[in-house]
């Protein structure tokens, strides 16, 4: 099991090209097996979160054919109706399948999803919006079984909560209904974003893309798509919380800065200063004092979750009193108790976690316990005294690509050892 062993080297200063997102490349995969055909899908991260999701893909019968950051997706021949739970056990986003499977085919066999240890993630309002298109949902052994009769029939569905899962998984689900369907309060991240705009380009009817209200018009077919996946803005986030917390000057490529306004708007509050292009940000910390913050993580276009470890991680060097809030996954925490072991003074409250900043970090072994975390333990590392050991970083190879490779161009001490 490997680890990486990160020690500081001063503020970090260069370029970095971001790689696309995962988390728009994993809807889109699921969506493939929509038609009948080869569909394309380019600037995809060479990640093991991609490599568990075309192992799911191929049991069903799907042909991968993987190339230079591009994959190709032959649905021709799927024959297997049924995703295990060998594989999907291991990343929650294999619950993608559920609705292209029943939508094309009237009938599948699911597992009950996995992924990062924290916090209930109940895939209850993916089976509430099946059933609300008609499909009939039975839990038996760990797995879900939908069928339908014929075709899937349209409705109107309102998503009681925010969840990015479900509606992608629905959204997928009502391009082959009967009928129009109506997706209330659905969410509008740049990844459903594109998923909808990968959908149209193979012959989906959809309207309100970019809004909260998502209206399908059911198509008998859809064609092969053909598109480039988002940069990904969790990434891109990242490396820009290095360059605060090591006080540097970073400049991020091959990135969306819309995506970003929340987060950009957060370092330009601390007093970080930040330039921006049609496609990079620069973020400049050098010899600067930077101030605490107050952050409350919100569904898009405000705070994301998936970069609270990492700016907790910041607000932990920063002298004075901070606080994160997560009104998301309310109890996504677990990177607390190790950023504590490196020196950090974090007490948590139901939600909130209040930061007291300011004093040194240290080099300590520690243990990630998802992805975004062990992001921040990377993180907290390259501002920390000493070495820090940072262990089961395979949460880590699911979500960034050539993470150690890329800090290192940026004069980064981190080394994967086995």
């Amino acid at each position: 099991m490997d680890s990486f062993l990160v020690s500081s080297n001063g503020p970090l200063k260069g370029s970095v090209k971001i790689s696309g997102a995962k988390n728009a490349v994993l809807p889109v995969m699921a969506a493939a097996m929509l038609t009948d055909g080869v569909s394309r899908i380019g600037n995809v991260p060479h990640l093991k979160d991609m490599r568990t999701m075309a192992d799911v893909l191929r049991v069903t019968g799907c042909r991968i054919k993987e190339s230079e950051n591009e994959l190709s997706i032959d649905s021709s021949d799927i024959n297997h109706l049924e995703a295990p739970y060998e594989l999907v056990k291991t990343m929650r986003a294999s619950f993608y399948v559920l609705g292209p499977l029943v939508a094309k085919f009237g009938r599948c066999r699911v597992s009950l999803p996995g992924g990062c240890a924290w916090g209930p993630r109940p895939v209850d309002l993916h089976l509430k919006g099946l059933e609300a298109l008609g499909a009939k949902i039975n839990i038996t052994h760990g797995y879900v079984e939908a069928i339908c009769d014929g075709r899937l029939k349209g409705n109107t569905f309102s998503f009681p909560i925010s969840s990015v899962g479900a509606t992608a998984n629905i959204l997928m689900a009502a391009t082959l209904a009967e009928g129009s369907t109506v997706l209330q309060n659905s969410l509008i991240e740049p990844e459903i974003t594109a998923l909808a705009e990968y959908l149209t380009d193979m012959g989906a009817k959809i309207d309100g893309i970019g809004t909260r209200t998502l209206i399908v018009h059911g198509v008998e077919k859809l064609n092969p798509g053909n598109g480039d996946t988002i940069a990904d803005r969790i990434e891109a986030g990242t490396f820009l919380a290095a360059a605060a917390i090591t006080r540097g000057k970073v400049k991020v490529t091959n990135m969306v800065p819309a995506h970003q306004g929340a987060l950009l708007e957060c370092f330009k509050n601390i007093g970080c200063k930040i330039s921006q292009g049609d496609d990079w940000v620069e973020l400049d910390a050098e010899g600067m004092s930077l101030s605490p913050a107050h952050i409350t993580t919100l569904p898009y276009p405000g705070f994301p979750t998936d970069m609270q470890a990492q700016l907790m991680a910041v607000l932990a060097s920063i002298k004075g009193t901070s606080s994160v809030r997560d009104t998301i996954y309310s109890d996504r925490f677990k990177h607390v108790s190790e950023l504590e072991r490196l020196g950090a003074d974090i007490s948590l409250k139901e939600d909130t976690a209040i930061i007291t900043g300011g004093s040194p970090l240290s080099g300590a072994p520690v243990m990630a316990s998802d992805l975004r975390a062990s992001a921040a333990l990377v993180l907290a590392g390259l501002a920390a005294s000493g070495q820090t050991k940072i262990s089961r970083i395979y949460h880590l190879d699911r979500g960034y690509e050539n993470f150690e490779g890329k800090l290192a161009l940026l004069g980064a001490n981190v080394e994967r050892v086995s």
